[in-house]
């Protein structure tokens, strides 16, 4: 299967909106963003986005295209550990323009996002975004526990809350 890049996704995007006439307003949360962050040779071969609005006809416009793609128009729901309240208004546009804006999660929000699934390469991602933005462990926790506020009592918080405990203590080492 082929790999997308940022930049695909985007003329895509573009083509679809001067195609369709409808507005696509979405939010990276996948392996697309780390592209962004500035890690081009991070190879993805779908989508993972929060959409505003409906989702059907992009997606059928993206499968047209052989492009694989994770929608919804509810990103913290893809979790028992919901995302921390108002990761929405602290994304950061990469494009806005007419009936067509996307945005990136901030690097704290993209962080938790990944250590809410935990496998190792997200791990690894996640580390990258810290490094590269200097982000603290202390911030991270501050965000966990705000992720962990706004999710159900549920015994998934606590595989969680070890996840960011392991991926807190590996920041103190010096990247690859």
């Amino acid at each position: 299967m082929p790999t997308i890049t940022a930049d695909q996704l985007l003329r895509l995007l573009g083509r679809y909106v001067d195609q369709t006439g409808a507005t696509v307003d979405l939010l990276l949360v996948g392996a697309l963003a780390l592209q962004v962050y500035g890690y081009p040779d991070r190879a993805t071969q779908d989508i993972d986005a929060e959409v505003s609005g409906p989702i059907d006809l992009l997606l059928q416009f993206l499968t047209a295209q052989h492009i694989p793609a994770d929608l919804t128009q509810n990103f913290s729901g893809w979790s028992v550990v919901a995302m921390p309240p108002g990761y929405r208004e602290r994304a950061t546009d990469l494009i806005h323009r007419p009936n067509l804006r996307v945005r990136l999660l901030s690097p704290v929000d993209f962080i938790i996002a990944k250590l809410r699934r935990g496998t190792d390469l997200d791990c690894e991602d996640a580390l990258l975004v810290a490094h590269r933005f200097a982000v603290s462990s202390a911030v991270i926790q501050d965000a966990a526990a705000a992720a962990i506020a706004a999710s159900p009592q549920d015994t998934a918080l606590f595989v969680f809350r070890k996840t960011v405990d392991r991926f807190c203590s590996m920041l103190h080492r010096p990247p690859d």
